[in-house]
């Protein structure tokens, strides 16, 4: 049996696009893109997923201590309903809380745009990240994927990848290129490596 695997996103979805091509094209041999969740209803990502044929679901919950409640338990009522055994977050943008994470130890991965520890954490996200990068004038960024615990970008870091600033790179062009050159790449890798330790678990 495949690794059942929901993607969670917030956006267009160009990273479940990449997960998707990526099982289209055999490079996802131990997983299967199962179910796409998105928070929010306009979320481009659904359409992809429909274009796929991949069942996808939208869960919305108010901000705050009992709507993130409400969020969570309804998650995870959605991933137990449709056997999911590894969550994939792209370009999801409401932190989950511990009481969640803690069901899914190293089941949860996430994509972060910068090579972590730096320009990561709580408020890090988009064009920010990007832009952070372009103020310190580093050299070199990348992108990570690591496994989502508690802590905003906290967990053990599974691949990275670095990528060059140019001298005339904008938040959005360095955005752009680091998606096309680390994330989109490393992101199924990382999928791939953890589908097949799931798998090999299972026999």
């Amino acid at each position: 049996m495949l690794t059942r695997i929901a993607v969670l996103v917030s956006g267009g979805g160009t990273n479940l696009q990449a997960l998707l091509d990526a099982e289209a094209a055999g490079r996802l041999p131990d997983g299967h893109i199962a179910l796409v969740i998105s928070n929010k209803a306009d979320a481009y990502a659904l359409t992809r997923a429909e274009r796929a044929g991949v069942p996808s679901l939208v869960i919305q919950a108010a901000r705050g201590p009992a709507g993130q409640a409400e969020f969570e338990e309804k998650l995870q009522a959605a991933l137990t309903e449709n056997g999911i055994e590894l969550i994939i977050l792209a370009g999801f943008l409401r932190i989950l809380t511990e009481s969640f994470t803690s069901r899914w130890p190293k089941r949860i991965l996430n994509v972060h745009p910068s090579l972590i520890p730096s320009f990561c954490g709580e408020g890090f996200y988009g064009l920010k990240v990007h832009q952070a990068a372009l103020d310190y004038g580093v050299k070199v960024t990348g992108a990570t994927v690591h496994f989502v615990n508690e802590i905003p970008d906290g967990g053990e870091i599974i691949l990275q990848k670095a990528v060059y600033i140019e001298p005339n790179d904008t938040a959005e062009t360095l955005q752009q290129r680091v998606m096309v050159e680390a994330e989109h790449k490393l992101l199924p890798q990382a999928a791939q490596l953890v589908s097949q330790k799931i798998r090999e678990a299972k026999k």
